[in-house]
């Protein structure tokens, strides 16, 4: 990344070429089936673009990630989001509410802001029964979090069409250079390419990703803290007698009474988590998992809120 910056005066390479092809080797693709974006948000965004017109619908589920019903409002999109199971994605309601006006279908898998996590056989029966002229969009944001996730890039492989969203934020800690990928088939990818920026991802970030894909020592690392953090904060909580939702990912969503009032509780305690109000959660708070210093404090501050 310091050598890129020495070259800041020279555009980025605009294809990502380098890149492309080190994921393309590291996922068994082409490179053609990979499209590189300014945060794995900025795909979610492209694929508005390139699919979504006033009075097409795209389906997602209650309580997932609120950029999908962004996304969908901008190009004037109708938003079907079907009721939650235990705060996770009902397949089966989705399928229910496919209509002739579908054209996106979102998963967020782990799920923010929820943490749950749907299994291999439960994607499988739903990709199974989707009509294969609709995108099914994976969003694989925590992916590298999971012990044995499920592999949605061979519907890919298979010629479905599937997209998978996975970023550098999460795992490789590089969440402010704003870079994440999409994997598809190429049809799919060509699409997408016509409608992005031509520099949309800086050098910098690119040399950034490149170097974090083959550090696996640091993946392995982030992880087990990750995995150590989450057992500390389910046991503690589960000490408070708060209830909480069993976690895929990186953070952890907590019911906290008043979410709002707990957020602004926590900012005295220069703590910030995320109120879950706009998700129709306003009795919950998630957490991000932190070292195990910030995890301790995190809560010492929420015994003394509570």
């Amino acid at each position: 990344m310091h050598a890129a910056i020495e070259n800041a005066q020279r555009y980025p390479d605009g294809g990502a070429h380098y890149l492309r092809n080190a994921l393309a080797q590291r996922l068994n693709m082409a490179l053609e089936n990979i499209i590189i974006g300014n945060g794995s948000n900025e795909i979610i965004e492209l694929l508005g673009h390139a699919f979504l017109k006033p009075g097409d619908a795209i389906l997602t589920s209650e309580h997932a990630f609120v950029a999908y019903k962004i996304v969908a409002r901008i190009f004037g999109a109708q938003i079907i989001e079907t009721p939650s199971r235990n705060y996770g994605y009902d397949l089966d309601a989705m399928l229910d509410a496919i209509t002739d006006r579908t054209e996106l279908i979102f998963v967020a898998n782990p799920n923010n802001p929820t943490g749950t996590l749907l299994s291999a056989d439960a994607i499988e029966r739903f990709v199974a029964r989707v009509p294969t002229h609709l995108i099914i969009v994976f969003d694989e944001a925590y992916y590298e979090f999971v012990d044995d996730p499920p592999d949605t890039l061979r519907y890919i492989r298979e010629e479905r069409n599937v997209v998978t969203l996975r970023t550098f934020s999460k795992i490789h800690g590089l969440a402010s250079l704003r870079i994440g990928y999409g994997v598809a088939r190429p049809e799919l990818i060509a699409v997408l390419q016509k409608t992005r920026q031509p520099f949309n991802v800086n050098a910098v970030a690119q040399a950034g990703a490149l170097a974090a894909l083959n550090d696996e020592q640091h993946q392995v690392a982030t992880k087990r803290m990750i995995d150590e953090g989450r057992a500390f904060f389910e046991r503690d909580l589960a000490a408070m007698r708060l209830e909480y939702i069993p976690s895929a990912g990186n953070f952890i969503l907590v019911n906290v009474g008043d979410g709002a009032a707990v957020f602004k509780a926590m900012l005295e305690h220069k703590i910030i988590v995320r109120a879950m109000r706009g998700y129709h959660l306003p009795q919950w708070v998630r957490i991000s998992i932190g070292t195990m210093p910030q995890n301790q404090r995190c809560i010492a501050a929420l015994r003394q809120i509570l």
